[in-house]
This record gives structure tokens, C-alpha cells and sequence, in this order.
């Protein structure tokens, strides 16, 4: 696929999930106005005078409303107490102030004819208490958690239990004081339609991606509409029954996020994100992973390194080495196949060290383990056993083949001139012992023994030498 062809369906595609995107916005749109259709409808094409004033189904109602609330209240709670979220601790005082005010709506219902007012104006008054609650909730979004050893306790909750007790009395007064009228009930649920549809606003403009906060938005428009419904509305007609309906809704579905928020681990509300942002933040992680591995593999790699290899020559180490030979042994002992191992010991070298210094001296080894490597093929092996001691394993390696390679090293050795950087040359020779396995014994053991006895007699024999017998 061509440059040019990839760009134009990479452009579709955008242009898909564009359209896609914004179809599941209107969707949204549309099911969060499902109740305004409703209420339309009732409004136009409804008798207004139709009511249905039944007593018990209101009681019955609100009892099980209130119910609901307590429960809801103490799960949003529970939530807060664990996540520390202010926007829950704001959600549970909500709850906890629309059911202690909203139930008395339901308690006074006998006396709906008696006085109007103190039957009518517990609902607003409780709409009104919960939008200015999840008003502050919203304006606290995403703000830090609160300290565990600070989160509000139970003398908080019952502080503003007390709170919304006094408002309580405070709408009996006014149910029972000249105010007490439609302007009065207007004003308040005009109150409480305008504080939810700030909260509507605020939310939109902030544009929050959890699903929670979704929710929080689609019951907070279903309060909105509520209050809509109310004001058109009248005591006891369709309209009124309706708006009910549409709190309800509303109220039942914010209780969903609750319920969810504490399903979770963390019983976060605000921080519950959607699919997508999941999916992109997976994405992110495994990216971070896996550049993570990589990064402990390379350091694994060059631990792995460090760990068989001499510091200053850059050969195998005796660990490295022995580890290397053992494997040899195993391969040659199942599959006959010979392989020669090299000691080798550079003559003289304490004079050099004594009469140049060590810096020379190191110097020459790090220049001697480089003659070797030329010398060898490049999957045979050189290590430090020692001071100025090496050994060679040349795998599938007969001994006369092993004569040669150890012939070449001795003569590189020797006419190889070891420059210092402190401006000093030296030059050196190098003393060899060479082994074969099965021509001098099959283990570890008999090999090096072996090719040390040979070493020690080129040595005796004047050194710069290789010794096979």
C-alpha cells in the first residue's frame, strides 16, 4: 500500500469515527430529553383539569423513596469514605438532605386540603436542597482527594442532618406565614430548575469522559425537567404525576452510579473511565511496559556480561570459562567429537610489572587477549584464569589442529610490540600447554591437569614454547 493510499484511508477512517462519535452524542442528547417529549405532549395535547388524587399510592410512594434515599445515602457514604472524593462526600449530603426534607412531601399528604402549602412545599424545598448540594459536588470535581485521616465522620453527616431538620421547620413556618402561596412554590422550584441546569452547563463545559459522570449528567437534566413539569403542572393532574415520574428517573439513575462507584475497587466515581480512555491508557501502559523489558533485558545483558567477563581484559572469566568447558565436556562425551583446551602463561610477566609498572603491565594483557582473538576462530573462547593465566577452548578441535592455532598465538605474541600510553613498548613471550579430550582423559579435572604439566614443561624447556607432551 502506497504512502498516499494509506493517508486517504486514515482520513476515512477519522472521518467515520467523527460521524460515529457525533451520532452517539445525539443519542445521548436524545435519550437525556426523553422526558421533555413527555412533557410536550402532556402540555399540548392533555386536559389540565384531568387529575388523580389518590392519597395511599402518593404515601406509599414516597415511603419507599425514602427508603431508597436512606440506602443510596449510605452507599454513597461508604463511597466517599473510601475514595475520599469531596464530590461524593457532596452527592451523600444530596441524598441525605432531599429524603429527610422530601419525606414530610409525603408525611403531610393528609393535609393537602387542610393547607395546601405545607403538603406542596416539602418537594421544591427538597429539589432545591439537593441541586444546590450537587451544585458544590460538581464545582469540586476532580479536585484532590480528601486525607484519610480527614475524611468527614459521622458527627459530620449528623451535623448536617441537623441542618436539613431546620430547614424542615423553616418550610413549616413559611407553609403557615402569609408568603405560603403559587408565587412562593414558583419561586423555589424555578430555584431549583436553574441550579440544575447550571449544573448542566458546568458539566458540559468541563466535558468529563467517565461514564459515572455520564450518568450524573442525565439525572441532573432529568431534574431539571422535573422542575419543568412542575411548574406547568398542577396538584394531583397528569402533568404533576409526570414530573414525579421524571425525578424519579433521574434519582433511580444517579443511584445506578452510586451503586457502580461502589462496585469498583477504588469506589471512585469521578475517576470511572470510559472504554476508549481505558483502552488508550491499556495501550499506554503496555507501551511503557514494554519499553521497560527492553530496558531490564539490556541491563539483564550487560549484568549477564559483567558477571563472566575478566574487568580489565575483556575475556571470559574463570566462572565463564569452566561453565563453557563443562558444556563442551557433555557435547563431546554424547557425540565423540574431540575439542583441545590451551593454557597459556605469559613469561616473565612480574618483570614487566616490576620494571614498567602495573599500568604497563595491564597494558600487555589487554594487548595479549587481543592476539589471541586474532588467533582463534571467532566461536572459540578466551579466559583469565589468572594473573597473566589464560586459557583457549577450541570447540571440535583435534590436537594438531590445536598445535597450529597455539604455534600462531606464541608467534604473535612474540613479535607483537605492546605500546602503554604512558609511551613505554614492551615485548613478551608466551608459554603453552595443550590437551585433547579422550586423548588425555574425559573431565574437567584430567584435562586442565593435563595441559598444566604441559605448560610447566614448556616453561622448563625455556620458555616461548608450545608443549604437547
Amino acid at each position: 500500500m502506497s504512502a498516499t493510499t494509506a493517508e486517504q484511508t486514515e482520513k476515512q477512517r477519522s472521518f467515520v469515527r467523527f460521524i460515529t462519535r457525533s451520532y452517539a452524542q445525539l443519542v445521548l442528547v436524545a435519550f437525556a430529553l426523553v422526558p421533555a417529549y413527555l412533557i410536550g405532549y402532556l402540555h399540548f395535547f392533555q386536559n389540565p383539569g384531568l387529575k388523580f388524587e389518590n392519597h395511599p399510592f402518593h404515601e406509599i410512594a414516597i415511603t419507599g423513596a425514602t427508603f431508597e434515599g436512606l440506602f443510596v445515602t449510605y452507599v454513597a457514604w461508604q463511597c466517599y469514605r473510601s475514595s475520599g472524593e469531596p464530590l461524593l462526600r457532596w452527592m451523600t449530603l444530596g441524598f441525605l438532605g432531599f429524603v429527610l426534607i422530601y419525606a414530610l412531601h409525603g408525611a403531610f399528604t393528609r393535609f393537602a386540603h387542610q393547607n395546601i402549602w405545607l403538603f406542596l412545599l416539602y418537594g421544591p424545598a427538597s429539589r432545591l436542597t439537593m441541586s444546590i448540594l450537587l451544585l458544590i459536588g460538581l464545582l469540586s470535581y476532580r479536585r484532590p482527594s480528601d486525607p484519610a485521616d480527614h475524611r468527614a465522620g459521622v458527627k459530620y453527616l449528623l451535623s448536617w442532618a441537623a441542618i436539613f431538620l431546620v430547614v424542615d421547620v423553616l418550610v413549616a413556618l413559611l407553609a403557615h406565614s402569609t408568603f405560603a402561596g403559587v408565587i412562593l412554590l414558583r419561586v423555589m422550584e424555578s430555584a431549583a430548575l436553574g441550579l440544575s441546569m447550571l449544573n448542566v452547563v458546568i458539566l458540559m463545559l468541563r466535558r468529563p469522559r467517565s461514564p459515572l459522570m455520564l450518568v450524573y449528567g442525565i439525572s441532573i437534566m432529568s431534574f431539571a425537567l422535573s422542575s419543568v413539569a412542575f411548574l406547568l403542572g398542577s396538584p394531583w393532574n397528569h402533568m404533576w404525576w409526570l414530573a414525579h415520574v421524571i425525578f424519579a428517573s433521574g434519582f433511580f439513575l444517579l443511584s445506578y452510579g452510586v451503586a457502580q462507584a461502589f462496585l469498583t475497587t477504588t469506589r471512585s466515581f469521578a475517576t470511572i473511565y470510559s472504554r476508549e480512555e481505558l483502552n488508550a491508557r491499556l495501550v499506554r501502559e503496555m507501551d511503557r511496559t514494554k519499553t521497560a523489558l527492553k530496558e531490564v533485558n539490556r541491563t539483564n545483558q550487560k549484568l549477564a556480561h559483567l558477571a563472566a567477563t575478566d574487568p580489565l581484559t575483556g575475556a571470559a572469566n574463570r566462572r565463564h570459562f569452566i561453565a563453557c568447558f563443562e558444556t563442551e565436556v557433555v557435547r563431546a562425551q554424547r557425540d565423540g567429537t574431540p575439542f583441545s583446551l590451551l593454557a597459556l602463561d605469559l613469561d616473565n610477566f612480574k618483570w614487566v610489572n616490576d620494571a614498567y609498572g602495573h599500568q604497563v603491565g595491564d597494558t600487555v594483557l589487554q594487548g595479549f587477549v587481543r592476539v589471541c582473538r586474532d588467533a582463534i576462530r571467532p566461536y572459540d573462547g578466551v579466559a583469565r584464569v589468572g594473573g597473566e593465566e589464560f586459557m583457549v577452548l577450541l570447540t571440535r578441535t583435534s590436537l594438531d589442529a590445536a598445535l597450529a592455532i597455539g604455534e600462531r598465538i606464541r608467534v604473535a605474541t612474540a613479535s607483537t610490540t605492546f605500546a602503554s600510553e604512558i609511551g613505554r613498548e614492551v615485548s613478551i613471550t608466551v608459554s603453552i600447554g595443550i590437551s585433547q579430550f579422550g586423548r588425555d582423559g574425559r573431565t574437567i579435572d584430567a584435562l586442565l591437569r593435563s595441559a598444566d604439566e604441559r605448560l610447566y614443561h614448556a616453561k622448563s624447556q625455556g620458555r616461548n614454547r608450545v608443549a604437547i607432551v
